[in-house]
């Protein structure tokens, strides 16, 4: 089983979980460090249709890029939300793991399993 991804941020403890968790399941995900290569809008619309949800679902809402950029304001059309996650990464709710055409997010590191039961 090699077809997993995992957008990964080695420095969140629930990422490095999840890329735990997955290892000790015998796959060697491909690690995509996606603060360091920010997916592409058309990537996290991909994305987005994977893990079957809106936009506004995947925004880390604490972060300062959300205060920042008025993030909060329900008039902001779904493509800006993610052009605005695609140049601040950080936005990006993580992890994320895709196993062909399903995805999840790791939080809590334990739905990933969903993916590989």
């Amino acid at each position: 089983m090699n077809n997993f991804t995992i957008y990964h941020n080695p420095r969140c403890s629930k990422s490095r979980q999840t890329l735990e968790l997955i290892k000790e399941q015998g796959i060697d995900p491909e690690i995509i460090l996606y603060l360091e290569e920010p997916p592409s809008v058309e990537n996290l619309t991909k994305l987005l249709r994977l893990l079957k949800i809106e936009p506004r679902d995947l925004l880390r809402k604490g972060e300062e890029e959300y205060k920042t950029l008025n993030l909060k304001d329900e008039t902001i059309d779904d493509y800006a939300i993610i052009t605005y996650m695609s140049e601040n990464p950080r936005l990006i709710e993580r992890p994320i793991v895709i196993f062909n055409d399903r995805a999840i997010i790791g939080r809590p590191p334990e739905n990933v399993l969903k993916l590989i039961n």
